[in-house]
């Protein structure tokens, strides 16, 4: 169970990130090239991590907990490249302890080796190449469409479910916001500040860092990750959700089974059920079971979301 402690201060401070972090999503994106994502099958199967690029397989793994001074929270490439290669070497020898088995190549990066740290910087920017920058409009959609969903949902129902729709499963104790994941986890952003940053490389548990200012950063999956956003969708809805979701979204109005609605988009049932469950963690559905059959319907949020889209 991840536990978030808020005060009434810290829930005045949560903020959302303007922008995609480019090191950021890197990171996730090195993580989730390794991962078995269905989500991401097809992504995987076409991308290629090549040459010195393949380096950040040692140190981010499929679960995405890498060295923290690898991804730190900025606005572009180059001042996130530099914030990483300005990292005290106290900093860079904990994080590699923490996160890394030692190889030869980390144990010189430990000792600030000079050409360990260009193949770092080669690696960084060739795996950017590679994953990130031939789909930055589409980071962007799927950026800007998650916080136009989560805007439009603090503004109906208040911060508290904002921070409940982050992610299927969580919940509210008190002034604790609990996340079903399988580790055991407490944080608390003790006035500082919390920055909701979205994901689109990113389909697993949320991820806890700290800005150099001490402030708290959550990162979540965006609603719509990466392989279904379409930014040639003219139909507003369907940008934000994915052709499928706004399909669901729409039949369900008036109420649908899973194997109804797999009979008329044509689609898996599993793949319905996945859908749904994102639907479900957001707010749009509710899903209720009769006997055998499990009927989703749409909730008065996503009645508004249909009307004004």
């Amino acid at each position: 169970m991840l536990r978030l402690r808020f005060t009434a201060e810290d829930l005045m401070n949560v903020r959302f990130a303007v922008r995609p972090a480019p090191l950021l999503e890197l990171g996730m994106a090195v993580a989730t090239y390794q991962r078995d994502d269905a989500v991401f099958a097809r992504w995987t199967r076409r991308t290629r991590l090549t040459g010195e690029a393949r380096a950040l397989l040692e140190l981010i793994p499929p679960g995405a907990n890498g060295p923290l001074f690898l991804d730190p929270y900025s606005d572009g490439l180059e001042d996130g490249l530099e914030t990483v290669l300005s990292t005290p070497p106290d900093h860079v020898r904990a994080e590699l302890v923490r996160t890394t088995r030692p190889t030869p190549w980390t144990r010189r990066l430990a000792g600030r080796d000079r050409e360990a740290w260009r193949t770092l910087e080669r690696a960084l920017r060739g795996a950017y190449a590679t994953l990130i920058a031939p789909d930055r409009e589409r980071i962007g959609a799927s950026f800007d469409a998650d916080l136009a969903w989560r805007r439009a949902l603090l503004a109906e129902r208040g911060v508290a479910a904002a921070l409940a729709s982050l992610y299927p499963g969580s919940r509210w104790d008190g002034t604790t916001l609990e996340v079903e994941v399988p580790e055991d986890s407490a944080h608390a952003p003790a006035g500082r500040g919390l920055t909701l940053m979205p994901s689109a490389f990113w389909t697993g548990r949320p991820m806890i860092g700290r800005h150099s200012d001490g402030s708290m950063l959550l990162l979540y999956p965006a609603l719509t990750p990466l392989p279904l956003v379409d930014v040639r969708a003219r139909d507003a809805l369907a940008a934000l959700l994915g052709r499928t979701r706004a399909a669901i979204l729409s039949l369900v109005t008036e109420g649908r089974t899973t194997s109804e609605l797999a009979a008329e988009l044509g689609v898996s049932a599993a793949s319905v059920s996945a859908h749904t469950k994102t639907l479900r963690g957001a707010g749009l559905i509710v899903t209720l079971r009769t006997g055998k059959a499990v009927n989703h319907v749409a909730t008065p949020l996503g009645m508004r979301l249909l009307r004004e889209s």
